[in-house]
């Protein structure tokens, strides 16, 4: 039977290669958006609407899929948005609207689906996290830790609910060439701030998106995952240099490790 793949924040991004990838191959994809009405009819899947942040919301897609198809085999919580800025001077409405996108909103996610999947005994749940979840960087510490929190959650949902047949694992991807960086929000530069010159490391950020491999790289890894029989929890998927990144964390002295990563954003 053809496959039910629910995928948040599929408008544009990791989330629309994905969704027009595995559309391609045959799987009956339902992609959600704030405001779907954007550009829906011009989608090979159907474009649903869903505020992460709201549970209502959240209830009301998951109900419609349902509806629609009669199950869910996957969900795909993608939807996310970076946040950059020095951590003395970020607003803190900004840090609650981050881990509210990136961090609480996939967990209602998991929560409204894992009852059906439950009763069908059979699900794939796969929260895209980011190789920037694996360490702390500089300006880039709030969207490092919503990423990271959303990765623990993983390991710890994956042993949860392995009885009733559902499997989930992380997918963590380093720079792709998407519409990310525009989509991000930035700490406002003061005048006179001792981060005055954060705006020069979001230039070398941004630069990185720019010149990431293409998202349809994301989509086969997710595919080829979905086929598995046995998952690993956690995947990676991106330049060598930024996948290499985990593991000199664990072998390099943290002085060392610092100051490499110190020395990359020209600190």
């Amino acid at each position: 039977m053809q496959k039910v793949v629910l995928i948040t924040g599929a408008s544009s991004g990791l989330g629309l290669a994905t969704a027009l990838y595995l559309s391609e191959k045959g799987f009956n994809v339902f992609g959600t958006s704030r405001d779907p009405n954007k550009n829906k009819d011009k989608l090979p899947f159907d474009l649903l609407q869903l505020e992460i942040t709201n549970r209502e919301s959240i209830n009301k897609c998951v109900n419609e899929v349902i509806k629609r198809s009669n199950k869910i085999d996957i969900l795909i919580n993608n939807a996310g948005r970076g946040i950059t800025g020095p951590i003395e001077e970020i607003n803190n409405e900004a840090i609650i609207d981050n881990f509210n996108t990136n961090c609480f909103g996939p967990i209602n996610m998991c929560q409204a689906v894992l009852p059906h999947m439950r009763s069908q005994y059979s699900g794939l749940i796969i929260n895209i996290t980011s190789i920037a979840g694996h360490t702390g960087l500089p300006f880039r510490g709030i969207y490092s830790a919503s990423k990271s929190a959303l990765s623990l959650i993983t390991e710890s949902l994956r042993m949860e609910v392995k009885k009733f047949g559902i499997d989930v694992c992380s997918v963590a991807p380093g720079d792709f060439a998407t519409d990310i960086a525009s989509r991000r929000y930035h700490s406002p530069i003061i005048k006179n701030s001792p981060y005055e010159k954060y705006s020069d490391n979001l230039n070398t950020m941004n630069s990185h998106v720019d010149k990431g491999s293409p998202p349809k790289k994301v989509a086969k890894l997710i595919e080829r995952i979905i086929y598995k029989r046995k998952t690993s929890v956690h995947y990676q998927v991106g330049p060598f240099i930024q996948k290499l990144t985990k593991t000199l964390k664990k072998i390099l002295p943290s002085r060392i490790f610092e100051k490499l990563i110190m020395n990359h954003y020209k600190l």
